[in-house]
Formats: C-alpha cells, sequence, structure tokens
C-alpha cells in the first residue's frame, strides 16, 4: 500500500529556501514486490540499477527493517527508527526485508537552506543513515505534513518548509545525543551539572577553572569535553548568557549601563559594551534606545 502526493512550487516559493516536492507513507507487507507501482515519472527505480534524485529525500521507518547502499555506503541495515537520507545527484538503491517488510514516511525537498547545511558538513553522503529510534513526535510531523499537503492551501510550501526543518533538526540532535549518552553517561550528567551551574551563578564572580575544580576534573578536560557537547568553550557560554541577561536588564529595568556590567562581572563597562556589540551589533546604549 501506497500513499503519496507530489507538490508544485513557484519562484517566490523558491526564494524561501526550501521547497517540498513529494510526501508519502508506505506499507510493504512480507514477500511483497518492491518497489510498487505508483511512482511519478524519474522516482521509481530498479533494485538492480539503483537511481539518483534531483532532490533531497528523508526517509523515516516506524516498522521492519531493509537495507540501503550508495555510492558512498556499502550495504548497510535499517531497522525500526531510523532515518535514511537521499542526497540529490548520489546514486543510492534501498529495499525492505522480504520476511519482515516495511512501514516507512518520507518527503522529498530542495533548496538553499539545505545545500548550506551540506556545505557546512552538518549532513552528508558519507552519513546518511540516522538511528534515533521510534517516535511518536516524528510520526506526528510526517502526517501533519501529509494532510497539509493534501489541503494545499495558500503558502503551503512555507507551512512544509517549517515541518522538515523540524524533521532535519530532530534526526539531527537525536542521534548526537543519544551518541554522546551512550559514549559516557557520567561525562552527559558532568556537562549538565556544569552547564546548570553557570547558568544559575551569572551574577556570582563564579570562574571556568573554579567550575572544572568543583566536579573534580582538569580545566583542559573540562573545556574539551564541554565544546564536544554544545558546540561552545565554557567561557563563551558563560559569557553569551551573561549578555542574554543584559539585554534583558537593558529592556525591562532603569539599571545603568555600567551597573548591569559590574552586576554581571564584566571588568569595566567599556569592556561590557565592546563585547555587547560584538554579539549584538549594537552597543548597549543603542538597544536601550
Amino acid at each position: 500500500m501506497q500513499t503519496s502526493k507530489y507538490m508544485l512550487a513557484n519562484e517566490r516559493d523558491a526564494l524561501w529556501g526550501l521547497t517540498v516536492t513529494t510526501i508519502g507513507y508506505e506499507e510493504i507487507a512480507p514477500g511483497d514486490p518492491y518497489p510498487t507501482r505508483g511512482h511519478a515519472d524519474g522516482y521509481y527505480f530498479d533494485l538492480q540499477k539503483g537511481r539518483t534524485l534531483p532532490e533531497y529525500q528523508l526517509l523515516y521507518i516506524i516498522e521492519g527493517e531493509g537495507i540501503f547502499h550508495s555510492r558512498n555506503v556499502a550495504s548497510t541495515p535499517l531497522k525500526e527508527g531510523d532515518f535514511f537520507l537521499l542526497f540529490p545527484g548520489e546514486w543510492h538503491s534501498y529495499h525492505p526485508s522480504p520476511k519482515r517488510g516495511w512501514k516507512k514516511y518520507w518527503i522529498g525537498f530542495k533548496g538553499d537552506n539545505m545545500d548550506a547545511r551540506v556545505r557546512a558538513g552538518f549532513l552528508s553522503p558519507t552519513k546518511p543513515v540516522y538511528h534515533v529510534g521510534y517516535s511518536d513526535s516524528i510520526v506526528r510531523l510526517y502526517k501533519d505534513a501529509y494532510h497539509a499537503a493534501l489541503e494545499e492551501e495558500a503558502f503551503t510550501q512555507q507551512l512544509l518548509a517549517g515541518i522538515v526543518n523540524h524533521l532535519i533538526g530532530l534526526m539531527y540532535s537525536l542521534e548526537r545525543n543519544i551518541e554522546l549518552k551512550n559514549r559516557n553517561q557520567e561525562q552527559v550528567e558532568m556537562i549538565y551539572r556544569a552547564r546548570l551551574r553557570i547558568r544559575e551563578e551569572l551574577e556570582s564572580p563564579l570562574t571556568i577553572q573554579q567550575v572544572a575544580e568543583d566536579i573534580g576534573v582538569s580545566y583542559s578536560n573540562f573545556r574539551k569535553l564541554f565544546k564536544e557537547f554544545t558546540g561552545l568553550s565554557p567561557a563563551t557560554y558563560q559569557q553569551d548568557l551573561r549578555l542574554q541577561r543584559a539585554k534583558e536588564l537593558l529592556t525591562t529595568t532603569d539599571m545603568s549601563i555600567k551597573e548591569i556590567a559590574y552586576r554581571l562581572n564584566f571588568d569595566s563597562p567599556d569592556y561590557f559594551s565592546s563585547k555587547f556589540k560584538a554579539k549584538t551589533g549594537r552597543k548597549p546604549s543603542e538597544l536601550r534606545r
């Protein structure tokens, strides 16, 4: 069984940065032939010959299992709760297990937003499979996208683009967190405790060296682990939170800029102003005005 919808996008939609081309759901029972018929031109493929697409597709298996391989990846097993991402121009082939079949959702899309993520190295044809587990939230997003495509109200492409971005963000963050937690739960909990303490003591003279010392690790090791987990050094994390707090104080209180600078433990009002402008593009006085 297969249900699908093919979408059109105009030139104005393309300027949004991401447009959806196709969305659907497929059930393949054990022993059923595959691929199923009913694909539009350019989408059907022979399992042995494979295919290339002019777009990205994000597929999610909710039951069953199968096999995926591509130009960059040898035969890789797929199981319930796996995403796999197809890239434009990348040869690939995949199929469900003859013994188990599968149930899966897919959504196809293209645009500058995705191209930029690939160029930046967030997503790559060398890593197309993501093991995130089954999630009702993910299934609900696919269902919401399919219903929106069926109704096809005005500006549906912008709505679908938001859903695709949500799906990609979930895929990426869920697997990264699973990998970190599986590697060393103690280290993960240590970073959680450190982040919480930094947040709770923004207005104290707490140093990052003190945080590392109190949790019992060297500063260099703590800094390395913290940056791997959050993408920021602990000092940058602390400073950025203080600058966020400064924006709140500037817009909701009558405290002077000097008072805010010293309350948040910046060395001087001038140093605070330079860091604030570097982060926000405006001086504290300009934001207050």
